[in-house]
């Protein structure tokens, strides 16, 4: 794997630093990216505890400024001249009623989490039409699949950039590059903190009581969540899969949840999740 790149974005922590670190382990060259480089000393520390800095190029590179995305792919071309694998990871989490949530929030998430990902895969496209392959990788969730009261915008930005990877898989096939979706569950990563960070809600809120049965419900959620470590192996090994589907979902009560809400009548399935929240708001 020693000419083999993977660039991830949004590798200061969680499943983009720990997906760079199993790459090396792998034996690939490390384009780990992230938008404040004062925060690589976690990921170069490890990296050099397993013994492979040497494969390992932070840079700087905010995926909602087109000057960083072309600064950076100017740089990976002239010192790599290739990108065999592209992991947008970059994204966090913003919660909050729809109604109340500004615009701005909601545009500003849309950059991150959807746009930043376009602006990426058009980035490093021409690159893996020339070579004739490549593998993208889009770190999704199931959030992308199920919509969450209390967090429709980190929602929405998950369903659109669905629907995005699958419009993208049929457009690139043909020339030998294979788009990938990975959906987390609930995993112990810092999005969970920020996202909390980003309730937008007041005391006078009328939703003000479903939103602290959400709150409630992903906080417990997040204290039991397992290790994000098995999302970063999970990913590495996709982008060594020959014929990669599609989708994978990964997670406790994932599948089931997903399963549920395509087998089961919608009334159904609204209800579980609503007594779901009701059993979280009263602690029972």
């Amino acid at each position: 794997m020693s000419d083999k790149v993977a660039l991830l974005t949004g590798t200061s922590s969680g499943f983009g630093m720990l997906a760079s670190l199993r790459f090396l382990e792998k034996g690939y060259r490390v384009v780990a990216t992230m938008r404040d480089l004062n925060k690589k000393s976690e990921l170069l520390e490890r990296a050099r505890g397993l013994g492979c800095e040497s494969r390992l190029d932070c840079m700087k590179l905010d995926v909602t400024s087109e000057a960083d995305i072309r600064h950076a792919m100017e740089q990976v071309r002239e010192k790599y001249g290739r990108v065999d694998v592209l992991v947008n990871n970059a994204g966090y989490a913003v919660g909050g009623a729809a109604e109340e949530v500004p615009m701005e929030e909601w545009r500003k998430l849309m950059d991150t989490n959807l746009f930043g990902v376009i602006a990426m895969t058009q980035s490093v496209l021409p690159l893996m039409r020339e070579q004739g392959s490549g593998t993208i990788i889009n770190v999704s969730s199931v959030s992308g699949r199920i919509g969450i009261p209390g967090y429709s915008p980190y929602c929405t930005s998950k369903f659109a950039l669905e629907g995005f990877s699958e419009s993208l898989r049929h457009e690139v096939s043909g020339f030998g590059i294979k788009t990938v979706l990975i959906c987390p569950g609930a995993y112990n990563t810092s999005i969970w903190d920020k996202g909390f960070d980003h309730i937008h809600v007041t005391e006078a809120s009328p939703y003000r009581p479903l939103l602290d049965a959400v709150l409630g419900y992903s906080r417990r959620t997040a204290e039991s969540a397992p290790d994000p470590d098995e999302i970063a192996r999970k990913i590495v090994w996709l982008a060594g899969k020959k014929s990669p589907s599609l989708r994978y979902t990964y997670g406790k009560g994932s599948l089931q949840s997903m399963l549920g809400k395509s087998l089961l009548p919608w009334r159904w399935f609204e209800r579980i999740l609503a007594v779901a929240l009701k059993k979280s708001d009263t602690g029972k």
